[in-house]
């Protein structure tokens, strides 16, 4: 099983509630195409708008969505950007490797098709340029997941390298990030970095995620988009 990526724009005339609603739309037809294991879809629609401070365009115009597309080939998931072209004036796809070191449905179950609680964000981001794959991703995997972790108030966390880009004008990116966060989160940061008030601790926790950004990650390339996320089907864990 290969988990595909499919970042979508609509154009000016369609709001993120349109949006959202075609998606759904198609959700049907998608989960049933042929070798699809799971499918997810995130939208930057009325839900988040309190969440705009959070948006960081390094690389604008951003993608309004994302599709995550689990099949057992990759190759299958142009079937699915065929049936998006009627809804996106750009899109894009990318075959990546997933881990999951936070798990949402454990804390916070959605039934298929309803929005998951709180907010989504969602990151593309890429190393600085002189910084070697492998040191990437030691720092990365090995060091600030946990201080991610640590400093925030996400229940769910889901980090997908890119392992290949498939089609499409891709928004150039070595990663993307998906993390859920409660809706307090989307103007509090207080409750997004999960200070409980404390200002000590509020300056603390920004300090220290800011620090660990900063060792892996080129932020005048990082964009940052909050979405609401709908579950459809979630493959089966082993």
């Amino acid at each position: 099983m290969e988990k595909v990526l499919l970042a979508l724009w609509k154009s000016d005339a369609v709001t993120g509630d349109t949006l959202r609603g075609q998606l759904l739309a198609l959700a049907p037809e998608m989960e049933a195409a042929p070798g699809v294991r799971g499918l997810r879809l995130a939208v930057a629609d009325s839900a988040v708008a309190a969440a705009a401070a959070r948006r960081m365009e390094g690389q604008p115009p951003l993608p309004d969505a994302l599709v995550s597309l689990w099949v057992d080939s990759a190759a299958q998931s142009r079937w699915h950007a065929d049936r998006l072209e009627a809804i996106a004036i750009r899109q894009c796809s990318y075959l990546v490797s997933e881990a999951e070191p936070l798990i949402n449905q454990a804390a916070h179950p959605t039934p298929p098709g309803e929005r998951m609680y709180g907010m989504c964000q969602v990151v593309f981001l890429s190393p600085p340029a002189d910084m070697p794959r492998d040191q990437f991703l030691a720092v990365w995997k090995d060091s600030h997941t946990q201080v991610a972790v640590d400093t925030q108030s996400t229940f769910g966390y889901r980090q997908n390298l890119v392992v290949q880009n498939l089609h499409g004008d891709v928004l150039p990116c070595e990663a993307i990030v998906e993390e859920n966060f409660p809706p307090e989160a989307m103007a509090s940061d207080h409750a997004f970095y999960d200070s409980g008030g404390d200002e000590a601790l509020l300056q603390s926790n920004q300090q220290a995620m800011i620090a660990s950004c900063s060792r892996f990650i080129d932020l005048a390339r990082i964009n940052v988009v909050p979405m609401s996320e709908y579950p459809i089907r979630l493959p089966a864990v082993p």
